[in-house]
């Protein structure tokens, strides 16, 4: 089923945006939330104040999210999907997400497997993980991918951090019908 959906601007400012999202609301099947990103407080509170004037039932889409905390967060505010080139182009620059075992808060779940520290590290790029990268590549494998300019080290890093990210989503998405979001998110961003 396609839907068509309504974007709600309107910068930092709160009239324009209640505005915006009561426009779109009335006239769309779906809400996406546009141009919310001057900072991660404003990114919040943009969220909240278009979600409380849109209608439960129709699917929000927040335009150009990806990281971790800002995943839960605005799930947290409502949000129901959203969309980002992050996993991609962190991806190309050698930049891989893990999970709280691996990373936390403050490297924002990730780390820079370019780095010289992974020449000799076998270890998998996240342990946790059960994707093909993962299962099959060592950190050193990658690093040497990176530092010899193969191409498939832009694939591998990028193809692991969709899956983690389709992964985390999933996890949410399980532990809202369970009833278990809070923990979860505790787990990943409150611990750290």
């Amino acid at each position: 089923m396609q839907l068509l959906y309504g974007v709600t601007h309107g910068g930092q400012f709160e009239d324009l945006r209640r505005e915006s999202a009561k426009f779109v609301n009335k006239n769309f099947s779906a809400i996406a939330l546009g141009g919310a990103h001057s900072s991660k407080k404003n990114l919040y509170e943009v969220i909240s104040w278009t979600v409380r004037e849109l209608d439960e039932e129709k699917p929000r889409h927040l335009l150009g999210i990806g990281e971790v905390d800002d995943i839960f967060m605005a799930v947290e505010r409502g949000i129901d999907t959203f969309d980002c080139v992050i996993q991609t182009r962190l991806g190309r620059m050698g930049h891989v997400f893990v999970s709280p075992k691996e990373g936390n808060i403050k490297n924002r779940f990730r780390f820079d497997v370019t780095k010289s520290k992974f020449v000799s590290d076998l270890n998998p790029v996240d342990p946790n993980c059960d994707c093909y990268v993962c299962k099959t590549y060592p950190r050193a494998y990658i690093n040497h991918l990176f530092r010899s300019r193969e191409l498939l080290a832009y694939t591998l890093a990028s193809y692991h951090n969709v899956y983690f990210t389709v992964n985390l989503t999933t996890k949410i998405r399980e532990a809202i019908i369970a009833g278990n979001f809070e923990s979860l998110k505790k787990a990943w961003i409150l611990i750290h």
